[in-house]
């Protein structure tokens, strides 16, 4: 266990990737992990999309960025983006996928790929582009946007922890 609490305790959040693609195999590693993550009741409603084509990428970063209203590339220049999506009809939807972005993140830092958690992915699958995506997948269904796991090697230092609160956590004894 004592490796598992050693990951947990040294992952940061990247944010400014190097352009060099990460292999496949790397991936379908970290996306695994993912799919091993918890979920209420074992119904396993998240569901990942694992972009590696560039355009798509810049799409999706650009539509990101129109979302938050500003002209930058919120993947920070990742070149894999993992969205999480999850089945709406699940009443812990929102849980279960947060858990799958958690083990996409620790899996990544324990391979040496850098990752970052960003938001949007729900505004974005409510609108036509990203419906079309799903459609074009075949994926149907109703599904939620969780998040964008974005994925690459760390461009510059690896950031060092922040302290912790000091209210962080009560014990009842």
């Amino acid at each position: 266990m004592e490796t598992v609490i050693d990951c947990i305790k040294s992952r940061r959040s990247i944010r400014c990737f190097k352009p060099d693609m990460i292999s496949k195999d790397i991936i379908e590693k970290i996306v695994v992990a993912g799919k091993f993550a918890a979920t209420g009741m074992n119904r396993q409603s998240p569901i990942i999309i694992a972009v590696t084509n560039k355009e798509v990428r810049d799409k999706l970063s650009k539509l990101n960025a129109e979302i938050m209203g500003r002209d930058i590339d919120p993947f920070y220049g990742a070149p894999v983006v993992l969205i999480v999506l999850a089945d709406k009809n699940a009443p812990t939807h929102i849980y279960d996928g947060s858990l799958v972005m958690g083990n996409l993140m620790l899996a990544a830092h324990e391979l040496g790929v850098g990752s970052c958690w960003i938001h949007r992915a729900k505004e974005e699958f409510e609108r036509p582009e990203g419906l079309e995506i799903l459609k074009s997948l075949g994926i149907e269904g109703e599904y939620e946007g969780i998040g964008h796991c974005v994925l690459g090697y760390v461009d510059g230092e690896y950031p060092k922890a922040a302290p912790r609160k000091s209210n962080w956590i009560y014990f009842i004894d």
